[in-house]
């Protein structure tokens, strides 16, 4: 994990130090670790020449998020801190504010801005049609070095295809099962006396379940540690998603969030139920299911793939992300499931995502029996 981790932030700092500098703009899903790697940044580079803004949680009205910035700001305001007449104003003020800030001794400085497509929310005010262009190309013409970062991959890449090249895009890689056995060995007393043979399974059976993303691997591992001598990946995804589990909470937050940030809220929903039940499927088969027209459906899963939530390969539409097609088939429905209902879930879903060599024992240690077509299903299945 440290070297993957290392090598991810060599790869920022080296576009921040190239000459001229380059833009990263570090895309990654929910949980992958964006915010982390902004923190690690800012405490790399010293808080007094780095300031970490989290966009979406103060992008209120062009007028608020400037007070908000320049406040919490180690950087002379140099003027930033006059009172705009109007939201354009306002949102200038913020664009000058980012061109010429300077460290305490004069040198340039570094904004680590989190989540920066949420200024998109400043469109509906009076003269900020194009914020995010408006945006991108203050940041191109300044001296001073900024990271961006967003989870919303699709859109990220149609906003910046037509900027220079002095923007660098960076995504965030999934955790292999290396990385993840790293991950573990804090979680467990006595984790590094293990056989390897055993800490390699644990950590190719969690990257498997996981999709090697950070956020569930610790959820899994920390459950793990909490269930003591025995604990298996499978029981811990299972606790991790009742309905007080951790990554319930989790998905549910992940899952309205995006569709809250596209069109068509009902008929979004709908094709996600349709894909948890069964994936990948064509235009013409969702359609059917979804009892609408494939012109219709077809711009509702264009609006799906924008916030990254279903992905079309050879014209077939699955989910981005597992766990949460996982949680949809649990949780999206009138009542929340039973306890025997989240068992059979997941071990269902372990047995479609585990290799046959890591499937058999960590079923069985689980108290799972598989049935004959079940274990005819198991197969060597390549993680992306």
């Amino acid at each position: 994990m440290a070297g993957q981790q290392n090598g991810f932030d060599r790869r920022v700092l080296g576009a921040l130090e190239a000459a001229p500098s380059r833009i990263p703009v570090v895309l990654g899903g929910c949980g992958t670790g964006r915010t982390v790697l902004l923190q690690r940044l800012r405490d790399r580079t010293g808080r007094a020449t780095a300031q970490y803004i989290n966009v979406e949680r103060c992008a209120t009205t062009p007028e608020r998020f400037l007070q908000a910035v320049v406040g919490a700001s180690p950087f002379p305001a140099n003027g930033a801190d006059r009172q705009p007449a109007t939201a354009r104003e306002a949102f200038d003020i913020l664009l000058a504010f980012f061109d010429t800030a300077r460290a305490p001794a004069g040198e340039p400085c570094l904004f680590l801005l989190d989540e920066v497509l949420e200024l998109r929310t400043f469109e509906s005010f009076p003269g900020l049609r194009h914020v995010l262009r408006d945006l991108l190309e203050a940041l191109t013409a300044s001296a001073n070095r900024f990271v961006l970062t967003t989870r919303y991959l699709a859109r990220a890449h149609r906003l910046l295809r037509d900027t220079t090249s002095r923007f660098e895009v960076i995504h965030i890689p999934a955790l292999t099962s290396a990385d993840v056995t790293d991950f573990l060995a804090p979680a467990f007393d006595g984790y590094e006396q293990m056989p390897t043979d055993d800490r390699d399974y644990l950590g190719r059976a969690v990257q498997a379940l996981t999709d090697g993303r950070a956020a569930y691997v610790r959820a899994v591992g920390d459950t793990m540690a909490q269930m003591g001598r025995g604990a298996d990946p499978v029981s811990a995804l299972t606790a991790l998603l009742s309905p007080d589990g951790a990554l319930n909470h989790w998905c549910r937050f992940c899952y309205e969030l995006r569709l809250h940030r596209a069109r068509g809220y009902g008929a979004l929903k709908a094709i996600l139920d349709v894909l948890a039940e069964q994936e990948p499927l064509t235009l013409t088969e969702i359609s059917h299911r979804l009892h609408r027209t494939p012109g219709s459906t077809k711009d509702y899963l264009s609006w799906l793939e924008d916030v990254d939530l279903v992905t079309s390969r050879q014209k077939r539409y699955s989910f981005t992300d597992p766990v949460l097609r996982l949680w949809v088939r649990l949780h999206c429905h009138p009542v929340p499931p039973a306890e025997e209902d989240v068992a059979r879930e997941v071990q269902r879903y372990a047995l479609s995502r585990l290799p046959t060599p890591e499937a058999a024992p960590a079923l069985a240690y689980a108290g799972v029996d598989a049935s004959a077509d079940e274990r005819k299903s198991w197969g060597i299945i390549e993680i992306d």
